[in-house]
């Protein structure tokens, strides 16, 4: 049984590493720019382009580094979001419905608002549509890495309520990603991975299963979906509910949590600066005005820093004022009002959907995409770090 005592750890555990993490992203992405737009940005473009090949026995896939690390290592991050997920429905912040109204309605707006902005943008003629889910998610580790700096000692619901809200809106993300972006599906690969799926949920009943059993496991549902047109990102989702949340011994970690302890450090650390330092790169050369300033850049960056912020904050002061949910116990309003600025940072998910929605081979798009994202983001967390740390200022002269 999990005790209250182990959840909260578990729970502060991430959220250090979020913060941490989000650092590491910082740099990686910034590193990706200025040598994309250095004097060795052929060296830049010619890692992230190199084709290789994967083959073990039957299976065999080339594809270049970047897709490998959007294909590949982020099914691993996915894997661990869906590890998050299963742990907040079954023992965390998810598993009290007197909780879930604010984050979930917040959560829902935030998607809401970043969308209506990017569409009526992008409606008309010469606008792309197809890129509305580009700014509906939030980065959990920058966004909780900027309100552990701007905010240290805001209150700890404000935290708690933030990361709710980061997973809920991973799992709307999820469920995008999947719903649109699946476009030749193969049927049998599909069916051989819901055996793979079916036979992990088997191994989970078995107390003592070798951990080693549940990562081949997941290697083959990968592999299946890989082939059979869907996004990975579901393969990664879709196995981490398998695994049981059950302890082996009374007392101690159970399998789930022994999972997500043991990836989230390689996934914060190695993989997402990774896919960051993939997917930020770009150059400025040959861009124009209708670039810098086109449809999609301009959608994207509306869509962060004003959708996000008016969804999120409008959805949870309606939720508030109808009474279905309490405000964040000691927090103020304005803080409420900097924490939906912070959720405008959408790096890592927005570029892996801007990836889906737009041919990697439309430069011009990929450009705006990345564009829109970083703009975006820096304005948010810009402006939201910077009426967080006012807030904090001020709490302070105020008390005694």
């Amino acid at each position: 049984m999990l005790t209250d005592a182990m959840a909260k750890r578990i729970t502060l555990d991430f959220l250090k590493t979020e913060s941490a993490s989000g650092v590491v992203l910082a740099a990686a992405a910034i590193a990706a720019i200025a040598l994309a737009n250095s004097p060795w940005a052929h060296v830049y473009f010619g890692f992230i382009e190199q084709p290789f090949t994967i083959q073990f026995g039957a299976f065999s896939e080339t594809l270049p580094e970047a897709d490998w690390v959007k294909d590949g290592l982020m099914a691993i991050f996915f894997f661990v979001v869906g590890l998050e997920i299963k742990y907040e429905i079954l023992r965390g912040e998810l598993a009290n419905p007197r909780r879930l109204a604010l984050p979930v309605v917040a959560a829902l707006g935030g998607m809401i608002g970043p969308a209506l902005i990017y569409l009526a943008i992008n409606w008309g003629a010469g606008g792309s549509p197809q890129g509305w889910p580009v700014p509906v998610a939030t980065d959990i580790a920058f966004a909780i890495a900027a309100l552990a700096v701007a905010g240290p000692k805001l209150a700890p619901n404000l935290r708690v309520f933030l990361l709710t809200l980061a997973i809920v809106d991973d799992l709307g993300a999820v469920g995008l990603i999947g719903l649109l972006f699946t476009t030749h599906l193969r049927v049998m690969e599909l069916l051989g991975a819901l055996v793979a799926l079916a036979l992990m949920a088997l191994l989970g009943r078995w107390r003592r299963a070798p951990y080693l059993l549940y990562a081949v496991g997941f290697v083959v549902v990968w592999g299946f979906i890989l082939k059979s047109g869907i996004s990975t990102s579901l393969a990664g989702v879709a196995a981490a509910a398998t695994i049981p949340l059950e302890a082996r011994k009374p007392g101690r970690p159970g399998v789930l949590e022994d999972f997500m302890e043991g990836l989230h450090p390689y996934v914060a650390f190695l993989i997402l600066p990774l896919f960051a330092f993939s997917a930020a790169g770009f150059t400025f050369r040959g861009l124009g005005l209708s670039d810098l300033f086109g449809p999609i850049a301009l959608g994207i960056t509306a869509g962060l820093f004003v959708g996000k912020q008016l969804g999120v904050f409008l959805a949870g002061l309606l939720v508030i004022g109808l009474k279905f949910a309490r405000r964040p116990t000691g927090a103020t309003w304005v803080e409420l009002y900097g924490l939906s600025l912070i959720c405008g940072i959408g790096f890592t998910m927005s570029l892996f959907i801007g990836q889906l929605a737009f041919p990697l081979s439309d430069a011009a798009a990929q450009a705006q995409v990345r564009i829109g994202v970083v703009a975006g983001s820096l304005l948010s967390v810009v402006a939201g770090m910077s009426l967080l740390a006012w807030a904090q200022a001020k709490r302070g002269q105020e008390e005694p």
